[in-house]
């Protein structure tokens, strides 16, 4: 058996779908004993996993599974191994620093206090 790194998208749809195109990209490990069946366990979890439910408003939002879009076999699991890359373009690279940056205070935040609460 080995482990498997899936990248899963699914399209999201709210009300009659006009707006501007939403879309998941969920990274998903999956154990498998070979890269077929590891496939095909994340596309049954994509499937099995899409929802239809009604938002704050009483639309509909569907998550609707498209596909598997990337499956990389995990050789090695070591400390700081990296699992995923995405280079993307921003118009403002203050604007996705200082997001960054936020984020990873809000994470630390949180672990902390989670860390607190569990001692």
């Amino acid at each position: 058996m080995n482990w498997y790194l899936a990248k899963m998208v699914y399209q999201i749809i709210c009300g009659d779908g006009s707006h501007t195109p939403q879309f998941d990209e969920q990274l998903r490990l999956i154990f498998a004993h070979d890269e077929f069946h590891a496939f095909q366990k994340a596309q049954l979890i994509g499937e099995r996993e899409q929802d239809l439910f009604l938002n704050a408003v009483q639309k509909p939002v569907k998550w609707k599974f498209i596909d598997v879009s990337e499956l990389h076999k995990l050789d090695d699991l070591i400390d700081g191994a990296e699992m995923y890359s995405k280079i993307c373009e921003e118009e403002d690279a203050e604007a996705f620093i200082g997001l960054t940056h936020s984020r990873a205070a809000h994470i630390l935040e949180s672990s902390m206090n989670k860390s607190l609460y569990l001692n």
